[in-house]
């Protein structure tokens, strides 16, 4: 399988074809593609799904995608590396990385709300006229309406992630899950009498509440949570693993490690190695 790359931290452009110029690719980076015009179906990691105008599909690292198209079709394409989304200092979603490889999981548009679609249609016609415009400050355009781009699809996975939740008539669990994304990196604050205490409830209590509502425990969440985070750095950031290690608030690499292993079958550096 042929290997698709990117040389800069971000591409964008408009495209109009009737057929799709890449098939078999596996990518190293991340590809948002919107639909402006035309019908098809679009394939990602096996999966098939028809497609239709403003749907928006987010390709993960290491995905393989192609599109079958039924006539001409015209696409804005947003390409961007790991370094892209760690450079920018995202103000209240350091999760977003994760978010964004959630989308891996998904093979239909992230697209699920619909006041957020009217708001990419806005924001997908003004990013292809200053794409297509030769002017003064036009990358910082780019990047800006880019990154508002990026924040609203990040939402709206967070919404298809937290949607097997939402038939609950207690919506704090969506609020304390909220919480535990924030801080993950900060384990003082994720200890369960600091996050019960957090949303006014017994330590007793709010155990059995989590695992009622989340269907597992505090700990298992946040271990799972955490290793497909080290997972996304170990593969797509040039991060050492001592730097991952203080970034998540391990003790040490060893604690790390053993961590790491309990979970996966392998050390973090027999993981990145073979992966890569």
């Amino acid at each position: 399988m042929a290997r698709e790359n990117i040389y800069q931290a971000l591409e964008v452009y408009y495209e109009q074809i009737d057929s799709c110029p890449l098939r078999d690719r596996q990518f190293n980076f991340f590809e948002l593609v919107y639909v402006l015009s035309g019908k098809g179906s679009h394939k990602v990691n096996g999966n098939c799904i028809q497609f239709q105008v403003e749907d928006l599909f987010l390709i993960t690292p290491q995905d393989c995608h192609e599109f079958d198209l039924e006539g001409m079709c015209e696409f804005m394409v947003i390409r961007f590396g790991e370094s892209y989304v760690k450079e920018y200092q995202w103000k209240s979603i350091d999760h977003i990385e994760c978010l964004l490889h959630y989308a891996s999981q998904l093979s239909a548009s992230v697209l699920v709300n619909e006041e957020d679609k009217e708001l990419i249609v806005q924001g997908m016609q003004m990013l292809r006229k200053v794409v297509e415009m030769e002017a003064m400050y036009q990358e910082d355009l780019i990047r800006h309406l880019v990154n508002a781009i990026l924040v609203i699809a990040a939402r709206n996975i967070a919404m298809i992630q937290l949607e097997p939740l939402s038939n609950h008539a207690d919506t704090k669990i969506i609020s304390i899950l909220n919480y535990i994304q924030e801080h993950i990196r900060e384990p003082a604050l994720l200890k369960i009498a600091v996050v019960a205490n957090q949303f006014g409830m017994s330590s007793t209590y709010f155990g059995s509440y989590f695992r009622k509502h989340s269907g597992e425990s505090l700990q298992s969440y946040l271990s799972a949570y955490k290793i497909r985070l080290l997972e996304h750095r170990l593969l797509f950031s040039e991060m050492r693993i001592n730097e991952i290690v203080d970034e998540f608030g391990f003790a040490d690499e060893s604690h790390c490690n053993k961590f790491f292993k309990r979970h996966k079958g392998m050390s973090m550096s027999a993981f990145r190695k073979g992966k890569v």
